[in-house]
């Protein structure tokens, strides 16, 4: 992240004499009362985000439109709470949002708060109805499962309906998975007593009363500010979805996920479309050694251990980060959904971040020629000047080693790098080239700033591809951008994940003067106030980086990236910087692009993957599910099979020659924990057909 500059804590001094002024009158009216604080807290908010954002908006009523209709799917997105009159009532505040901001007013939350509090009371009581009597699976219904296609029931009874369903759908899963697990343990010919249909249906049932009950129990406990905190959000979201409110404990719980202090599974998670999805991979961590948890997966389901799951859909997310963090060596089981529709249980074992993970490190490829390959999870640097590693410095340890070795071509592996260091960025783009231009960062008033590699020095000039997918994001997106322009390298995968904003903290009691200590600590907002631009003069915002050789993607037909993401900042451009493509003999794209398009035809695990893309695209459509208990097993075991060909597609692609440098052998030692790590290094290397397919575009087009 960027350190604060002069104009951010110009920024912060004069957001404190506006509060000062403006609000001193409220403060002295309003004293010792929890409204005085709330109506502090939004007017200081507003204030930071028209003060400092990058894009401030508009606060008139097609800005109240859009808050409203972001807050309600968030307040109700399944829409198994609200009924349609009650829809009804809050639509009349629909364009009054913006006035009652303006004045520091609550009423329409306060509403919406009331009448959540209600629907929460009242649908207790018909999960436990429903739940009491047995599910006929042999009816031949379905229930759908996109909220976004649901409309509000138009009253109690029709809202009952849309609870059966749901419950009937959960009680199904659960006696599709009791099914399995009897099934196997019978054909292994384990002594288990054998159930009858309608003891497992019991049993199912049973267990979604519980996780209901438990659900429940948590609901009731969510208070007014945490559902105000909720309201915040939606209003700040509008500006752009990175844009943020933190209270105290929410701050709390991003710092420690950040510094990586955590023993946990290392993921970072975000609330959206009431649902619970996961925005990032800590490099190093649990998840990211585990390797099945991606950015993308809603998670349904926490489990601890081998105990019974706990349901997190509807859940305040420091509730479910509470469920799944725990002590270093304990499993956690997750539940997620994947973009394409289809559920997985992830078990994961927590632990601390492994920070050698962190790190860059290299391989050689001994194909036709020695390629070197160097993998880097993100852009981390010594940002507190205490000795830490440089992504940058490290990368240009590893180039040096890979060139003593006799390398002749080298792959940069970006993907799933989701960012880090602006600096080392630039820092790495100037290991590849002589000197210039990296990137130009902007803020919404000043002009643009270029920011230059000055090192004459070229660490590496020869073949040089690199590898990104919609999971490369920020740092890695600059960097990718930079060697594209100056045509150094070949940039082959996906098109990256588009984010192209720059983000800083504000910490509302820095800012507020100390006549307000006695209603602090009102948490932190979190702002866009710059943008990164190419050099070539467009953003990385919303279109990312288009690789020069497009490879299938299981993924590749699915809505990810920035551009699904709810008001993003638009893509737009700017003047060029003054930069010259890469001297060196010019790359051939036009023929490499051809090359790896033959080759990639007459691959079969390539062709595999876009069948299975557009098989996950047409689950990912059709979001209605039989509630048939024959039909739904159907469905299950064809998607088993289905991702089981893809499975054993994979085993059968050539084995690269990898080895390691024998520094890093020596440095690895016999330590049991680095030997096993290396092992899983080396072994995801091997057998990775985008890594194959880079080496032969290196092999045949570029030496």
């Amino acid at each position: 992240m960027l350190s604060l500059t002069t104009r951010f804590k110009i920024i912060l001094s004069v957001l404190a004499v506006i509060l000062v002024t403006g609000s001193f009158i409220l403060y002295k009216r309003d004293a010792g009362t929890p409204d005085g604080k709330n109506e502090i807290l939004i007017k200081a908010l507003m204030q930071g985000l028209n003060t400092g954002h990058y894009k401030p908006e508009k606060i008139d009523d097609a800005f109240s439109k859009k808050v409203f209709n972001l807050y309600l799917d968030r307040l109700d997105y399944n829409k198994k709470f609200l009924l349609a009159s009650d829809v009804q009532k809050l639509r009349k505040y629909e364009t009054a949002i913006d006035d009652q901001l303006k004045e520091g007013s609550y009423e329409f939350f306060n509403l919406s708060a009331d009448l959540m509090e209600q629907r929460t009371k009242d649908t207790q009581a018909y999960y436990r109805e429903i739940l009491s009597k047995p599910f006929d699976f042999t009816k031949d219904e379905s229930v759908e499962l996109d909220g976004k296609k649901l409309a509000f029931a138009k009253d109690v009874p029709a809202l009952k309906e849309e609870w059966r369903k749901q419950l009937k759908y959960q009680t199904l899963t659960r006696l599709a998975d009791i099914k399995e697990e009897q099934d196997k343990a019978l054909a292994k010919g384990d002594k288990v007593a054998k159930k009858t249909p309608e003891q497992m249906e019991k049993e199912a049932r049973e267990k979604v009363l519980k996780s209901y009950d438990d659900l429940y129990t948590r609901l009731f406990e969510v208070n007014r500010d945490d559902r105000r905190s909720t309201f915040i959000n939606a209003i700040t979201n509008v500006y752009d979805p990175h844009t943020g409110y933190f209270p105290p404990k929410d701050k709390d719980n991003f710092d420690i996920a950040f510094t990586g202090r955590l023993e946990g599974i290392g993921a970072s998670l975000q609330e959206k479309d009431g649902q619970i999805k996961v925005m990032e991979i800590v490099p190093g961590s649990p998840s990211y050694l585990q390797g099945d948890l991606k950015p993308g997966d809603a998670i349904q389901k926490v489990a601890q251990g081998n105990k019974e799951p706990v349901v997190v859909e509807g859940m305040r997310i420091d509730d479910a980060i509470q469920l799944i963090r725990g002590k270093k060596g304990t499993q956690v089981r997750l539940t997620v959904k994947k973009p394409d529709g289809s559920t997985k249980v992830i078990p994961i074992v927590r632990d601390v971040i492994v920070f050698e993970e962190t790190y860059a490190q290299s391989a050689m490829i001994d194909d036709k020629a020695k390629i070197g390959y160097i993998k880097l999870p993100g852009f981390y640097a010594d940002f507190d000047n205490n000795g830490a590693p440089s992504s940058a410095e490290d990368v240009k340890k590893e180039i040096a080693k890979l060139k003593a070795a006799g390398m002749k071509g080298l792959v940069l592996d970006l993907r799933n790098n989701g960012g880090g260091s602006l600096a080392d960025a630039v820092e790495m783009g100037g290991l590849f080239i002589d000197r210039g231009p990296i990137v130009q960062v902007k803020t919404a008033t000043g002009k643009a700033v270029v920011l230059d590699d000055r090192d004459p020095q070229v660490q590496y000039g020869g073949p040089l591809v690199v590898l990104v997918n919609s999971n490369s994001a920020s740092a890695s997106e600059i960097l990718a951008a930079a060697l594209q322009d100056y045509n150094r390298a070949v940039i082959m995968g996906t098109p990256t994940y588009g984010k192209g904003t720059v983000q800083q903290f504000f910490e509302l009691d820095d800012a507020l003067p100390s006549q307000f200590d006695p209603y602090k600590p009102f948490g932190a907002l979190k702002l866009t106030t710059q943008k990164f631009y190419r050099i070539n003069g467009g953003t990385t915002q919303l279109r990312g980086v288009t690789p020069d050789v497009v490879l299938p993607d299981l993924y590749s037909s699915l809505e990810l990236g920035e551009k699904e993401q709810d008001y993003p900042l638009p893509f737009d451009e700017i003047a060029p910087a003054n930069y010259k493509p890469w001297p060196a003999a010019k790359l051939d794209i036009a023929k490499i692009k051809a090359d790896s398009r033959n080759r990639i035809t007459q691959n079969n695990s390539f062709s595999l993957i876009k069948q299975s893309a557009e098989r996950l695209k047409k689950q990912s459509d059709n979001t209605v599910r039989s509630l048939q208990l024959d039909k739904y097993l159907a469905e299950e075991q064809q998607s088993e099979a289905e991702s089981k060909r893809y499975e054993e597609a994979q085993k059968q692609v050539p084995t690269l020659q990898v080895m390691r440098l024998p520094q890093d052998l020596q440095a690895i030692g016999t330590d049991t924990a680095k030997v096993a790590r290396n092992k899983e290094f080396l072994k995801s290397i091997q057998k990775d057909i985008y890594l194959e397919e880079a080496v032969a575009v290196i092999e045949q087009d570029m030496i």
